[in-house]
């Protein structure tokens, strides 16, 4: 089908009174209802976040909370039920209604609280607070006890946040301070338990259980040599039953002795026993015999031989040697074992050493964060950090913020348009009939060959067509709306006639507010 702007055109023209009606009504119910909309003051207040007043590379805050999440805590505070009850007790905020119930009211008045922050820069802002209510003062005074309450609740959370960090890290420093101790306590138990197993010690051992190995074989070889030396003695001894001693060993008494029998024996080969040199020989061998035999009974004491003497004395050398012996084993075999034991130990000490050394790096840490901690603690104490302030106190506003009328006025009237046009498409899509030859080809599917004029008869008395329809609507309905403004917002009406002989006093009536 194509677009013909005349044909709609005279659409439009002919439904002007119907177009006319709904976008004069629907204007009017606008303004009605805009007008009987009570008026609401939002007063505001301006809070300004301010950044710290100490450099951050001097000495940092430990509050790392951002403007937006503080705002968020503080808003979230604010509109508690307790805190909303009471605000509303203090400034009687509930009076005139009744018909709803407190979880209701509260909702109304939450509602009617606005806490925001416009887009700021790094860490200052402006914070707005504002609170809407039917008259001024009261929407002033509930502004500024609502910002007094952002102040006091960003200083609490603030302080309250470096306060908690503060007393953690005290916590951190106290249980490491004890974990250390214990630590150390365990070190020490084991070192004094394991003295002689330890890692340090592992080369002094290694060289001693040496030193100690070569003193064995020494001692092996000493008793070797006293045995074998006993075993012979003892031989020799049971064969002649005598000692042969070495010219060393024999005293001069005995070398005379030895001298003096052989002489002895060369003078009987010769001469006769009772020669006189043969005598003098025989007296002389007995006096050394004599000598010699006093001289052994004094060094041993008259009881014990030459040869037990000496077997003496090599037992007593080699029981020597054999404690020796015992003594050097008993050592070697400890040694082996605490040079055993010595990986294992050394293993176990480097553990409770690492762990002593990790609890010292974590001591040293928290101790640091704690003087750190002191430090944001005391700047948030002294109001040092981050801040918010009242730059702008909120006052009794001058104008209404709600409702704007002209606004209601305008969406009313355009509503109106788009309620016609509805209409008015709505009314074309049921139409069915043919009223352009375009139509009229398209429902017969042919050309015409000629056309005939309307002939339009005279029309009925009594007919009431749409457009009157509509514009009778139109006073039935917008006129008694018009008065009924006319009435309430500028003037009685009765006054108005000249039928109120005294005009109503100024209370009567609403004054009119201003509009923006």
């Amino acid at each position: 089908m194509t677009f013909d702007p005349r044909f709609y055109l005279s659409l439009i023209l002919r439904r002007l009174p119907i177009i006319i009606a709904i976008v004069f009504t629907a204007t009017m119910a606008g303004i009605l209802y805009a007008l009987s909309m009570s008026p609401v003051y939002r007063a505001e207040a301006r809070l300004l976040i301010e950044s710290p007043q100490i450099p951050d590379n001097l000495a940092a805050s430990t509050v790392v909370s951002t403007a937006d999440e503080i705002l968020l805590a503080i808003q979230q505070r604010i509109m508690t039920r307790e805190n909303l009850l009471s605000i509303a007790t203090a400034h009687n905020l509930f009076e005139g209604m009744t018909q709803e119930t407190e979880e209701q009211k509260l909702a109304q008045i939450g509602n009617r609280v606005a806490i925001y922050m416009p887009t700021n820069q790094g860490n200052t802002g402006v914070v707005i607070v504002s609170f809407a209510a039917p008259e001024p003062e009261l929407s002033a005074s509930v502004t500024n006890e609502i910002a007094q309450q952002v102040l006091a609740w960003s200083t609490e959370l603030r302080t309250q946040a470096s306060g908690n960090t503060l007393d953690f890290f005290e916590q951190e420093v106290r249980r490491l301070t004890a974990e250390l101790a214990q630590q150390n306590a365990e070190i020490l138990e084991f070192e004094q338990k394991n003295r002689d197993a330890l890692p340090e010690s592992l080369e002094y051992r290694r060289t001693r259980q040496a030193s100690q190995q070569e003193r064995l074989l020494q001692v092996n070889r000493e008793l070797a040599a006293l045995r074998d030396r006993r075993d012979r003695l003892t031989e020799l001894y049971d064969q002649t039953g005598r000692l042969v001693s070495s010219g060393v060993d024999r005293t001069p008494e005995e070398i005379r002795l030895e001298t003096a029998r052989q002489e002895l024996a060369s003078a009987l080969v010769v001469m006769s026993s009772t020669n006189p040199r043969v005598k003098a020989l025989q007296q002389e061998v007995a006096a050394l015999e004599e000598a010699v035999k006093s001289q052994l009974g004094a060094s041993t004491g008259g009881k014990l031989s030459a040869f037990e003497v000496q077997m003496l004395d090599i037992d007593g050398q080699i029981t020597y040697l054999a404690e020796q012996k015992a003594g050097l084993e008993k050592d070697l075999e400890a040694l082996e074992t605490s040079i055993d034991a010595t990986p294992a130990n050394s293993i176990r000490l480097a553990e409770l050493q690492s762990n002593y050394e990790t609890l010292r790096v974590q001591y040293e840490q928290a101790v640091a964060s704690l003087s750190e901690a002191r430090m944001g603690d005391r700047i948030e104490v002294t109001d040092r950090g981050q801040r918010i302030t009242v730059i702008e106190a909120a006052v009794p506003p001058a104008y209404r913020s709600e409702p704007n009328r002209k606004r209601i006025a305008i969406a009313s009237f355009g509503a109106g348009v788009i309620l016609s046009g509805a209409l008015l498409l709505l009314l074309e899509v049921l139409n069915q009939t043919v009223r352009r030859p375009s139509e009229l080809v398209k429902a017969l599917g042919a050309p015409p060959f000629g056309t005939i004029g309307y002939l339009d008869g005279a029309p009925p008395r009594h007919r009431w067509s749409a457009n009157r329809l509509a514009t009778l609507a139109v006073f039935l309905i917008n006129i008694p709306i018009i008065l009924l403004v006319v009435h309430m917002y500028i003037a009685p009406i009765g006054t108005l006639i000249g039928l109120a002989p005294n005009p109503p006093a100024a209370g009567d009536a609403p004054a009119p507010v201003k509009t923006e």
